[in-house]
Formats: structure tokens, C-alpha cells, sequence
């Protein structure tokens, strides 16, 4: 009898892992692709490649990056770093400092202001917002990527807590630098016009982020996000609408997430868990966001340091 492999040698939780794993790969290879050829690009495939791009930004943050924090794919610490480097060099964001501030966010589970006009979560929609009501859309959505802290403040707050992170986290920076140098010198357009694409991959996830939230009870555990059970969008995003069940359960992996809720969905609909119909990216479109009051109000400086959170 032919014994199975123990895929827990290569694979930290589950070998499905090998999916988004190699999906990195791929991303920062066709991005690589994307410079090189980019002079024998006409301007209309150099403008769908970046749409692209732009859209892989939004994706790999909200499916790949944003399950490499809560389970690294890896048994091996040096396979994860490698998964790091190539995130960080295919979103020009350092995924270590994408660690810090997401665990931060479920710190916070989109808290509402306290009495000094600050949220614990950096990126809850309520930050912003007046009178416990959410920011409006356009705002979170094109201004969040600028409130976020520069990468040298960001290391220093991690430094606080975990030195060798914060190393980890400047070595992701300063290798991202120095890939898009080199996609500069390769194609200088096409890094001038890649890093706008991704910042709007940032904003497209700042998007996702917000119907994310918005009808969530901060005050509530189990109904902290706002879920939604597009098939297609679970498919392609690793079950990221199941964002109730997330919050709820961080550390649930991707594959189990609709385990989890067969075994919550009672005490969910006692409390009340906003779901949506369409994908979060297009929560615009759910009839039952229209009528949820939002209120913009002036900006407050931000604490010079996060005062908890915890790795989940």
C-alpha cells in the first residue's frame, strides 16, 4: 500500500496552500513579462496591462497577502520570507509592515472613535467618520493609502514589539526600492505608470475594505464584518466574502471558512451579521448600503503608537 506524502513538511496548514503560493510566483513573473516588453507594447496593451496589474494589486491584498498573514503558507521560515519578498516586490508594499497594520485593523475590528477622536484599528471606516457613522465612500477609498504611516515610522512602531520583523520589514522595503529601480531602468514608463497602477490596486482594496465594514457592529464579535457569499468572488478572492466569519475566527483558513459558518450562522442571525449580495468590490450595488447614514469630520493627528493588539 502506497503511503500518502505528509504535506505538513512542506505545507504549514493545508497543501491547497500550494494554490496561492504559486499564484505569487506567477504575478511577479508576468509583472517581470509586463517590463520587458512593454517597448514592443502598443498603447492600447500597455493600458490593458496595467488595468490588469491594477486589479491584481486589489486581488493579491484581499486573498493572497491577506492569507499569508493569518497562516503562512510555509513549515520552512525561509520559503515564507521568499513568499514575502515576492509580495512585496508585485504590490510595491513591504508585506511584513501589511502584517503589522492589518493585525492592528483586527485589533481594532473597525472601532469606533474614543474620546480623543482615534480609533485602535488604523483602518477602520469609522476613523473619519462623525458621530459613529462611517466616512463617506469616496474619501476611505482615494485618501486611506495617504493616511497610512511613511515605512520608516512604520518599522519603528513595529521595532517596539519584534526587532527581527522590523529588519525583515526594511529589507522588504529596500529590495522593493531596488526592484523598481531596475523596472525603471528597464522600461521607465511603464514604472512610473506601475506604481499609479498600483496605488489604485490599493484603493480598489481600500474599496473591498469598506463594504467589508460598513453595516458591521464594532460592539459585536461575531457580527465585527460584513459578509457576502458571491460564489464567483469566493472563488477567485479565497473566500474573502466570508469577512463575518474571518473577524470572528481569524486564524480559520480559507478552505474552512464555510465550515465555519454552518456552525455559527444561528448565533449570527441572533446578532444580527450584515450580509450583502454582490462581491464587497461591488457593495455599492447592495440595495441595503444606500439607506446606512455616513459623516465625514475633520481629521485628528494620529497616536504616535498603537496601544495593543495581538497576533491573530
Amino acid at each position: 500500500m502506497t503511503k500518502k506524502p505528509n504535506t505538513r513538511r512542506i505545507f504549514a496548514t493545508s497543501a491547497w496552500d500550494a494554490v496561492p503560493a504559486a499564484l505569487v510566483v506567477v504575478q511577479f513573473l508576468l509583472i517581470v513579462a509586463f517590463a520587458l516588453s512593454w517597448w514592443r507594447m502598443t498603447w492600447l496593451e500597455r493600458v490593458l496591462g496595467l488595468c490588469v496589474y491594477a486589479f491584481s494589486v486589489g486581488w493579491n491584498l484581499n486573498s493572497v497577502a491577506h492569507n499569508f498573514i493569518h497562516n503562512p503558507f510555509f513549515v520552512s521560515k525561509t520559503a515564507n520570507r521568499v513568499v514575502s519578498y515576492l509580495i512585496s516586490w508585485s504590490l510595491v508594499t513591504p508585506q511584513t509592515m501589511y502584517h503589522y497594520v492589518h493585525l492592528w485593523h483586527h485589533a481594532g475590528n473597525g472601532d469606533y472613535p474614543d474620546d480623543t477622536g482615534h480609533t485602535l484599528d488604523p483602518l477602520s471606516i469609522y476613523q473619519f467618520g462623525a458621530d459613529r457613522k462611517a466616512e463617506p465612500l469616496l474619501s476611505y477609498v482615494f485618501l486611506q493609502y495617504f493616511r497610512d504611516d511613511d515605512p520608516f515610522t512604520l518599522a519603528k512602531k513595529i521595532r517596539s514589539r519584534r526587532s527581527r520583523d522590523a529588519d525583515q520589514a526594511m529589507r522588504e522595503f529596500w529590495s522593493t526600492v531596488i526592484v523598481w529601480i531596475l523596472f525603471l531602468i528597464i522600461a521607465w514608463p511603464f514604472a512610473l505608470l506601475g506604481i499609479v497602477a498600483s496605488y489604485l490596486g490599493q484603493c480598489l482594496s481600500n474599496l473591498s475594505g469598506y463594504y467589508e465594514h460598513l453595516g458591521g457592529n464594532p460592539d459585536e464579535p461575531i457580527a465585527w464584518g460584513v459578509s457576502t457569499y458571491a460564489p464567483i468572488y469566493n472563488f477567485v478572492f479565497m473566500n474573502n466574502g466570508y469577512h463575518a466569519e474571518h473577524h470572528f475566527r481569524p486564524k480559520q483558513h480559507w478552505t474552512r471558512m464555510k465550515a465555519l459558518r454552518d456552525t455559527i450562522i444561528d448565533a449570527q442571525r441572533e446578532k444580527g451579521v450584515f450580509v450583502i449580495g454582490p462581491a464587497h468590490i461591488l457593495g455599492f450595488l447592495e440595495p441595503k448600503t444606500w439607506t446606512i447614514p455616513v459623516a465625514k469630520r475633520a481629521a485628528k493627528a494620529k497616536p504616535d503608537q498603537p496601544s495593543g493588539g495581538q497576533d491573530v
